[in-house]
């Protein structure tokens, strides 16, 4: 029996045909935006903690936050960004956030342009999978899409806020309009 189509299976499997073509898209060095974001989530770690990335993809975010200072584990649901992070010496863990655990007791997650491929229905239990993954006062740095079409599954940001809300986790900054589309990008911290 073929399991059905899902807009995260789709986006998996485009990934692993055009991770080196969407690398060629991506500058190496982030936005403005997005490095003003990363720097906000690493002044916001607790001391000495790491960060568990979510979809590292080229590696970008991961190599801006090490030269931070701070440690990264960088992790991936495609073998084709697995193995192009690696050709450069980075060592990605195969992970599908939909389906695997989250390594505990993390400073940090971060997950940049990634829940758009969660499904609507599944955004709750990541969510909680997130919170529980982070140590007390961790942080989690997220973005998601404030429009999309039958690929993406995208929020308005009240509806966002009350989701991760519900995880137990409260926004402490937030920003809007990134990379030229409609993003919502929001820093939060594990409620006590």
């Amino acid at each position: 029996m073929t399991e059905p189509r899902t807009p995260n299976r789709e986006a998996l499997q485009w990934y692993e045909q055009n991770a080196r073509y969407y690398d060629r898209l991506i500058d190496p060095q982030p936005p403005a935006a997005r490095e003003d974001a990363l720097r906000r989530l690493v002044a916001h770690l607790p001391a000495d903690s790491s960060v568990v990335e979510i979809g590292s993809g080229t590696g970008r975010d991961a190599n801006f936050v090490e030269s931070l200072g701070v440690r990264v584990c960088r992790t991936d649901a495609t073998e084709a960004f697995i193995a192009l992070q690696a050709e450069r010496g980075q060592p990605v863990q195969k992970l599908n956030l939909l389906s695997d655990a989250l390594p505990e007791g993390v400073g940090g997650v971060l997950a940049m342009c990634v829940l758009l491929h969660v499904p609507r229905d599944e955004t709750d239990a990541v969510l909680r999978k997130v919170s529980a993954a982070l140590a007390p006062s961790g942080v989690f740095l997220v973005s998601v899409r404030e429009d999309g079409d039958a690929r993406a599954t995208a929020w308005a940001p009240e509806a966002f806020v009350e989701r991760l809300s519900r995880a137990g986790l409260r926004v402490i900054w937030e920003d809007r309009d990134w990379d030229g589309d409609r993003w919502w990008v929001s820093l939060t911290r594990k409620s006590s």
